[in-house]
C-alpha cells in the first residue's frame, strides 16, 4: 500500500480524496495556485506546495510541476480527481515514466476512450450496441449532410474529444447543418485543441443513464449500478441519482454486462463510467467512456456500501478486487446536488465572493462533499462547484424528503447559489413522478417560477419587516444604555437599580452581529 499520495486537484473532489487517505492511515500531499493558498485542500492535507498563479493552465494543468512536487515531496502516486489532468493519457504516461502510479487506467486505455470516434469503432468491432452515426469525424458539411439524409433528422454534431456539451450542436434541419458545423469545429478547437467532430442521430427525449464499473489488474471487471443523469442544463450534469427510476433488475444486469464488455475490449483497470443513451422504449445506447472517478460517484457508493475512492487505491496498488460480481447489492435511493457558485436569478451567472456566513445541513440520510468554509473567498477563475449534497432514503420519496429538508437548512450567504433550483426540482411534480429527460430541465427553467412571482409583493414585505426588526434588535444591543442590556437579557424590574451590562456578554453579542450580518 502506499505511504504517500499526491492529489492533482483542488475544491470538494481534493478533499474527499484526503478524507480516504487519512482513513487508510496515507498522507497526503496537496498543490495549489496563488489564488488557493487559503483552499479547504490545503488545509486539510499533509502537506501542500505552490505550483503557480490562478489560470489553471500556468498551474492545476502544469505537468512538470505536479510532476516536480511529487518528486520532492516523495509521493509514490497521484490521484488525478476528474477534470483538469484527469483524462490525459499524456500525464498518466508521464507519470509511469517518472516512476509515479497514477490512480487511473493506463494511458493506451485513456487514449482509446478519450476520443469518440475511436471509442465507436472500438464499441463496433466489439459488438456494443451505438447510437447510429458516423465512426470517423466528419471531413466536411456536406458529407454530414449525405450522413443526416441517411439516419434522418434531427441529428447531433459532437467534438471528437468532447466533453461537458463543449463542440456539441442539435440539426433539426439540412438548412442549418453547414453553420452548425462550423460552430462546433470552432468551438472543439478552442476547447481541445483538436476540431474533429462527428455525426449521430438524435434521439428524441432521451435519458442520459450511466454505468459505473470497476476493474483490478488482475483481470477482474465488475458493474456497480446505475446512476439517472438526465436533470442537466445545457448538457452538463446538475442533479444525479441512484438507481434509475425506470431502471429495472433486468435491464440493470444487461446495461452492467454490457458496460463491462466495454471495459474489457479497451483493457480497462480501475473506475471508470459507461454512458448510455436511452429512447422512449428503454433501449439503451452507448454513448462514450468517461475514464476517471465521476463527480456524482457518492450516489453509488451510498447505495452499494462501497468506497469507490478506497478501492481505487487499493487497485493502484496491486490487490485484487476483494468481491465478485454477485457480491455487489443495490440497497435504497441516493439523490446528489451540485451545489454550485452561480445566480439563478441573473442565467446562472457566476458568483464568486468571501462566504460571509455558512450553515450546513446535517441529520438523518445526509451526505455533503464540500470544498468551501466560512470566510472563503470562492475564486473567479475555476469550475463553480463549491459542494454535492446528498440524501439517502429506503426509497426515493424518502430521498427526495431528507434531501428538502437539507436544501432548506442550507445557507450560505455573501455570494449567491443554486439552492432555490434544487428546492424548485424537489418539489416538482414531474421530478417526484420521475418523468424525466435530458430537456426537463431547460423546460422547467423556462417556465419562470409562478409561485416565487405571484408572492412577489408579499416577500417583500416580508423581508422589510424582517430587516426592520433585525436593525431594531442590533441597534437595541449595542446601546449600553438600552432596557435589554439591564440585568443581562431583560428590563430591571422591582425597586431595585438596574445592575450595569456584563461586557463580555455585550462584546460577545456585538462581535455575533457583525459578522452575521456584515456590519
Amino acid at each position: 500500500m502506499f505511504k504517500k499520495i499526491l492529489i492533482a486537484n483542488r475544491g470538494e473532489i481534493a478533499v474527499r480524496i484526503i478524507r480516504a487517505c487519512r482513513e487508510m492511515g496515507i498522507a497526503t500531499v496537496a498543490v495549489y495556485s496563488d489564488v488557493d493558498r487559503a483552499a479547504l485542500h490545503v488545509r486539510k492535507s499533509d502537506e501542500a506546495y505552490p505550483i503557480g498563479p490562478a489560470p489553471a493552465a500556468e498551474s492545476y494543468l502544469r505537468m512538470d510541476k505536479i510532476l516536480d512536487v511529487a518528486k520532492r515531496s516523495r509521493a509514490e502516486a497521484i490521484h488525478p480527481g476528474y477534470g483538469f489532468l484527469s483524462e490525459n493519457a499524456k500525464f498518466a504516461q508521464a507519470c509511469a515514466d517518472a516512476g509515479v502510479k497514477f490512480i487511473g487506467p493506463t494511458p493506451h486505455s485513456m487514449e482509446m476512450m478519450g476520443s469518440k470516434t475511436r471509442a465507436r469503432r472500438e464499441m463496433e468491432k466489439a459488438g456494443v450496441p451505438f447510437v447510429p452515426g458516423t465512426a470517423r469525424g466528419l471531413a466536411s458539411p456536406e458529407e454530414g449532410e449525405k450522413v443526416a439524409e441517411r439516419i434522418g433528422y434531427p441529428v447531433m454534431l459532437k467534438a471528437a474529444a468532447g466533453g461537458g456539451g463543449k463542440g456539441m450542436r442539435l440539426v433539426r434541419t439540412r438548412q442549418e447543418l453547414h453553420a452548425s458545423f462550423a460552430s462546433a469545429q470552432s468551438e472543439a478547437r478552442r476547447s481541445f485543441g483538436d476540431s474533429e467532430v462527428y455525426i449521430e442521430k438524435a434521439i428524441v427525449n432521451p435519458r442520459h443513464i450511466e454505468m459505473q464499473v470497476l476493474a483490478d489488474e488482475q483481470g477482474n471487471t465488475v458493474w456497480l449500478g446505475e446512476r439517472e443523469c438526465s436533470i442537466q442544463r445545457r448538457h452538463q450534469k446538475v442533479l444525479e441519482e441512484a438507481p434509475s427510476p425506470i431502471v429495472d433488475t433486468d435491464m440493470r444486469r444487461r446495461m452492467g454486462e454490457v458496460a463491462v464488455k466495454v471495459a474489457q475490449a479497451a483493457n480497462y483497470t480501475n473506475a471508470g463510467t459507461v454512458e448510455f443513451l436511452v429512447d422512449q422504449d428503454k433501449n439503451f445506447y452507448f454513448l462514450e467512456m468517461n475514464t476517471r472517478l465521476q463527480v456524482e460517484h457518492p450516489v453509488t457508493e451510498l447505495t452499494t456500501g462501497l468506497d469507490l475512492v478506497h478501492l481505487q487505491i487499493r487497485v493502484a496498488s496491486g490487490e485484487k478486487l476483494p468481491f465478485v460480481q454477485s457480491g455487489v447489492e443495490i440497497r435504497g435511493h441516493a439523490i446528489e446536488c451540485r451545489i454550485y457558485a452561480e445566480d439563478p436569478d441573473n442565467n446562472y451567472f457566476p458568483s464568486p465572493g468571501k462566504i460571509t456566513l455558512l450553515l450546513a445541513p446535517s441529520g438523518p440520510g445526509i451526505r455533503r462533499d464540500s470544498g468551501m468554509y466560512e470566510g472563503w473567498n470562492v475564486p473567479m477563475e475555476y469550475d463553480p462547484l463549491l459542494a454535492k449534497l446528498i440524501g439517502y432514503g429506503t426509497d426515493r420519496q424518502q430521498a427526495i424528503m431528507r434531501l428538502q429538508r437539507a436544501l432548506y437548512e442550507y445557507f450560505v450567504a455573501g455570494i449567491k447559489t443554486n439552492i432555490s433550483l434544487f428546492q424548485r426540482i424537489l418539489g416538482d411534480a414531474d421530478f417526484q413522478a420521475a418523468k424525466i429527460d435530458t430537456g426537463y430541465l431547460d423546460r422547467l427553467i423556462s417556465k419562470g417560477n409562478p409561485a416565487v412571482a405571484s408572492s412577489a409583493p408579499e416577500r417583500e414585505i416580508e423581508a422589510m419587516e424582517t430587516i426592520a426588526a433585525i436593525a431594531a434588535g442590533m441597534f437595541a444591543m449595542l446601546d449600553p444604555a438600552s432596557p435589554i442590556n439591564k440585568n443581562g437579557d431583560t428590563a430591571a424590574t422591582g425597586s431595585g437599580p438596574a445592575s450595569p451590562p456584563s461586557n463580555w456578554k455585550q462584546k460577545g453579542r456585538s462581535e455575533a452581529l457583525r459578522r452575521s450580518y456584515g456590519v
